[in-house]
């Protein structure tokens, strides 16, 4: 992100507290919340329409010649009447009330995903596709327009991508957040460039592109792109398990948003000033 500079007379900063920088340009915090609003309306609409069949699979198409599941989500037969169970890579779980059996006892709802976590809450898996499909053209739109800009200015290379620098530092930035040590720099530390070229070079452009695969047209458009996942089924479980990362990824983002600070970070993403660290030399431009 580029620091513009800003016509005020430069002044001190106040007492035990960094310049303000102007750290996050306008078109950054509007992509930033794009991205947020449209990666929630696919989430819950994904599970959606992943709850039309509870069920994940590595290396075959029809997904019912026989068993090879590697996540499935189930109501099942017990003594004490049907309970909800989900099987990981074999191994069964009883979660009643939450994966594959939820609702109240009275009147239970047999699905993946509870009701409270789709979009919509009922089971429709057509409005489930429109609204993710919607939000997913959102999604890559953003992303265009952002990595365009990012190219332009130099951003990308600047702020997001790790050098050499950044390497040798990630070690000790990892022991810092362990420790729940911040510093308030300029530009982004290593270990945060790192987890950002993580989601924009990785799990952004997979999840894009097996959610494409998964799509007839796209596959009739481009065959090759079944050959690259190897068939749509397996590119369904690569896009649910970007999604899971991503998740992962917002809760640990959030976690550190709170951890370093959420007014500063907040201020941010909102007005694109950022109050460094004390020690952080002062530009011309930057507030007090």
């Amino acid at each position: 992100m580029a620091v513009e500079t800003a016509d005020t007379e430069s002044r001190a900063p106040s007492a035990g507290k960094g310049p303000l920088v102007y750290r996050q340009p306008l078109l950054t915090r509007i992509t930033h919340w794009t991205w947020a609003l449209a990666l929630f309306f696919m989430l819950l609409s994904g599970l959606q329409i992943f709850n039309a069949h509870p069920a994940l699979y590595v290396g075959q198409e029809s997904g019912f010649d026989y068993d090879n599941s590697v996540l499935a989500m189930y109501a099942a037969n017990s003594d004490n009447g049907p309970i909800g169970q989900t099987r990981v890579f074999g191994q069964t779980l009883n979660t009643t009330g939450l994966f594959g059996m939820s609702g109240p006892t009275d009147q239970p709802q047999f699905r993946g995903f509870p009701s409270w976590a789709t979009i919509p809450s009922y089971q429709d898996l057509a409005t489930g596709r429109v609204v993710h499909f919607f939000f997913g053209w959102v999604l890559v739109a953003a992303l265009f327009l952002w990595f365009l800009s990012s190219l332009v200015n130099g951003h990308v290379r600047r702020d997001v991508l790790p050098g050499a620098e950044d390497i040798k530092a990630l070690p000790g930035e990892v022991a810092d957040h362990a420790r729940l040590r911040f510093r308030h720099g300029r530009r982004y530390n290593a270990l945060q460039k790192l987890s950002y070229s993580i989601v924009f070079f990785i799990l952004f452009p997979l999840i894009i592109a097996t959610g494409l695969t998964m799509s007839p047209g796209m596959d009739a458009a481009f065959p090759w792109l079944l050959d690259l996942f190897g068939g749509r089924q397996t590119a369904r479980t690569i896009h649910f398990s970007m999604m899971v990362l991503l998740v992962l990824f917002f809760v640990v983002h959030i976690i550190m948003v709170f951890a370093a600070g959420p007014i500063n970070e907040l201020r941010s993403m909102i007005t694109g000033w950022y109050r460094t660290s004390p020690d952080t030399p002062r530009q011309q431009g930057d507030r007090p």
